[in-house]
């Protein structure tokens, strides 16, 4: 399938970012049942990486492209019955060939999703940025992740790279004890920072709270979008979101239950504008 040119985040939106971290089967399968919707933002993480390499992130992508490819052709079946409804029969042959051309385009491979998935790898880079970002684009990422904790040297690569090839740059501070330190020493900043409650940390960690209180912080400093992960529980998604940040990240109800996951999305989509 045509890849379009990589999308951008627009500040206007709130995003939820499901981190698929197992098998590919079981990643595929979740995409399948997934709204289309361009606030949905996929990423492939870094145990996902780990096990598939960059042709995991390509497969992540395709599969999503799939699934908008998919929900475009149904959508059109839906448009015919309210045709028929509406303008009668004429109409809905109208739709219907117009689901059949996307179809026919689908199995040529030649068929362009109503938008382009927007997709994340975590890689998180610690040294090499040009080249995990390089392979990260070529394998069709929208967004790289690397790490907060990483040499400046790495992070002002790793922002360049992101920014020759077009794809965006998100820092993760997992276990950076000031934020800002590491942002005011870049020459660029990224697009995004993630603040991070690790899962080993959430597990073992009980008082660990999510650095919510970062969050105005930086935003106060630099125009820069906020996305928060660790934070799994409908109230979590919630308090994020109203402690003003731009993406929330999941991935507990990915890896545990799926249709945890379908009805979190679906309650996220429908509450937060």
């Amino acid at each position: 399938m045509r890849h379009q040119s990589s999308p951008r985040l627009s500040k206007k939106n709130r995003y939820l970012q499901i981190a698929f971290n197992s098998t590919l089967e079981d990643a595929q399968a979740i995409i399948a049942q997934l709204p289309a919707s361009e606030r949905i933002l996929i990423e492939a993480g870094t145990p996902f990486i780990k096990r598939y390499g960059m042709r995991g992130i390509s497969a992540l992508r395709d599969a999503y492209t799939m699934r908008l490819a998919v929900a475009a052709i149904s959508g059109t079946m839906d448009g015919a019955m309210r045709s028929k409804k509406q303008t009668g029969f004429f109409g809905a042959l109208k739709e219907i060939a117009e689901a059949n051309k996307r179809q026919q385009a689908l199995t040529r491979g030649t068929f362009v999703s109503p938008f382009t998935p927007y997709l994340i790898a975590d890689m998180k880079t610690m040294d090499r940025g040009r080249d995990e970002v390089a392979m990260a684009a070529e394998a069709g990422a929208s967004a790289v992740i690397a790490l907060g904790s990483a040499p400046i040297e790495t992070l002002n690569a790793f922002v360049d790279e992101c920014g020759l090839r077009g794809v965006d740059a998100m820092i993760d501070m997992m276990n950076v004890e000031y934020p800002l330190t590491v942002l005011s020493a870049l020459k660029r900043p990224p697009q995004v920072v993630i603040l991070h409650r690790g899962v080993d940390e959430e597990r073992d960690n009980k008082s660990k709270m999510l650095p919510l209180h970062e969050i105005r912080r930086i935003k106060g400093s630099r125009d820069i979008l906020i996305s928060i992960a660790g934070g799994d529980t409908p109230r979590e998604v919630q308090s994020a979101i109203f402690n003003d940040a731009d993406i929330v990240v999941i991935w507990k109800s990915v890896y545990e239950n799926t249709s945890d996951t379908l009805s979190m999305v679906n309650q996220f989509l429908k509450e937060v504008k």
